[in-house]
């Protein structure tokens, strides 16, 4: 297992580190619902450093990219970044990522920890372009800080004016006393903040300051397991759970991210499965009794045949009810329908809903 940057700083404050995608990782510092709480009515810092850095240099870097992803880079504009997936030669996902627009010339793509391998010797073998491409996931760390308070509690680390960082847009700017950071409006959470992209000498500085500029916005550190509960609440596919490379963005409900106006990765398939349907697709689930579904549950019908699977499930902290996402026949999908979870002996009542489970 990997060590991130700041791995003695969290062992410092008490957290749980486990093993994840190849890396210690803090789970959980104080518990998921007080973490999870922080992050949607205050501010919380997620130590996210595990996650991987491509970057892309040349005049052929926008063609590269919309080779092997599903959605319109050529959309983009510097300091502009885009949801995207990369489909594989069989209908399914190699990975999601973020692409950040740089410059006329330069994209950053971000992908996910367990895939940055895989990742690189997908595009690497799609690069017939003269694209320079630079690894650069070992030098960099990223810190997500998340949550309503974010814009203030910040605000005094840097001269950029933080609230007029929309949404999938980013500044280069100082921030922490730093010249050149990338300061992102792209978190994972729901609740609004920044991510920000420093290198690994300079985190620890980074770290301390964000600390103690929040201080007074009451400003904690955040676990993974809160991540996870905080991102299903919002209804946001993860990696590993509810894509992989077995599952098409169609069936995923990426459509929206999936551009038939440019030729990609295995395109003719996708467009195959919109013009003429899946005969599964991934829906969103609230539990209308008592329990808790965790992926890997069967989802079954009235008459108790298996219907489908859990792909994500949890006890929602701010709902206070089970939710989760999971993949099932074609038509058990329309919201309000009646479907039922496996738990262990007992089939619990559900119904598909229309997402995000939680709404500000």
């Amino acid at each position: 297992m990997k060590n991130i940057a700041l791995t003695h700083i969290h062992e410092s404050l008490g957290a749980k580190i486990v093993p994840f995608a190849g890396f210690n990782m803090p789970v959980q510092y104080e518990g998921v619902n007080i973490e999870h709480e922080t992050v949607r009515n205050g501010v919380g810092v997620f130590d996210v450093s595990h996650m991987g850095e491509f970057f892309l240099k040349g005049e052929n870097a926008l063609a590269l990219i919309q080779k092997i992803t599903s959605n319109d880079a050529s959309k983009l504009t510097p300091g502009k970044a885009q949801y995207s997936c990369m489909p594989n030669d069989n209908g399914g996902i190699v990975d999601d990522l973020i692409i950040y627009m740089i410059s006329d010339d330069e994209y950053m793509l971000v992908v996910n920890a367990s895939n940055i391998e895989k990742d690189w010797n997908w595009i690497s073998k799609f690069n017939d372009l003269d694209v320079e491409m630079e690894n650069r996931s070992d030098d960099w760390s990223l810190l997500a800080i998340q949550g309503p308070k974010a814009v203030e509690a910040m605000q005094s680390l840097t001269s950029v004016n933080l609230s007029t960082i929309k949404f999938y847009t980013f500044e280069i700017t100082d921030f922490a006393g730093l010249p050149n950071v990338i300061v992102s409006a792209t978190g994972y959470t729901g609740s609004g903040g920044f991510e920000i992209y420093v290198k690994n000498e300079n985190v620890e500085a980074v770290w301390k300051s964000v600390f103690e500029a929040g201080m007074k916005w009451g400003i904690k550190p955040i676990g993974l397991a809160a991540r996870d509960t905080l991102r299903l609440e919002m209804g946001y596919c993860l990696y590993g759970n509810d894509i992989d490379d077995s599952t098409s963005p169609i069936e995923a409900g990426l459509g929206w991210i999936t551009k038939f106006n440019k030729d990609f990765v295995n395109a003719e398939t996708l467009k195959k499965q919109k013009e003429e349907g899946v005969s599964r697709k991934l829906i969103a689930f609230e539990l209308t009794e008592r329990g808790i579904p965790r992926q890997g549950y069967d989802i079954v019908n009235s008459e108790g045949q298996i219907i489908g699977n859990v792909t994500s499930g949890t006890m929602s902290p701010s709902l206070n009810k089970g939710i989760g996402l999971g993949y099932v026949k074609i038509d058990y999908t329309k919201i309000d329908s009646k479907i039922f979870i496996q738990i262990r002996k007992k089939q619990v009542a559900a119904k598909v809903i229309k997402l995000p489970f939680y709404k500000k």
